[in-house]
């Protein structure tokens, strides 16, 4: 069975509540250059990833080059907005190596929430810090400099 202590996102969680969503995930394995999701497309699943890398980047305007948001790796989770507001992807994420994930369904998660309220504040604090990382993207953007993470 997959472990979660080491994820931030679930660091906090009740070992019930970590267990329950190791026990209930699907494992996937994502080859180099395969996407695990497409900006635009709806948004049911997310990603815990155990292994490997990704990378998130969002198309701009057509024609012009994506903007790298983002290099993840083990312990990192990816998704979770979309499955949070029900809205479509608001970029790609593509494996950069052989990558392992734990899919997490929003039924799933939505039902964990419920049970173990403690996992919402680390939600919330994760999307907070993803927030400002793009603030500061677009800030770097608009200076007409480059963004370094």
């Amino acid at each position: 069975m997959v472990t979660l202590d080491a994820v931030g996102l679930f660091r906090t969680a009740s070992p019930e509540a970590r267990r329950t969503l190791s026990e209930r995930g699907r494992a996937r394995t994502f080859s180099a250059g395969e996407v695990l999701m497409r900006q635009g497309e709806d948004a049911d699943v997310m990603h815990v990833i155990l292994s490997g890398r990704v990378r998130v980047e969002r198309s701009a305007a057509a024609g012009s080059a994506p903007v790298v948001l983002a290099d993840l790796g083990a312990n990192d989770v990816v998704g979770e907005m979309g499955v949070l507001d029900g809205g479509p992807r608001t970029a790609t994420v593509t494996a950069l190596e052989e990558t392992h994930t734990l899919e997490l369904h929003r039924t799933l998660l939505t039902v964990v929430l419920v049970q173990y309220p403690d996992i919402a504040a680390d939600l919330l604090r994760t999307l907070s810090l993803r927030l400002r990382s793009t603030n500061e993207l677009v800030d770097a953007l608009a200076r007409g400099g480059t963004y370094r993470q």
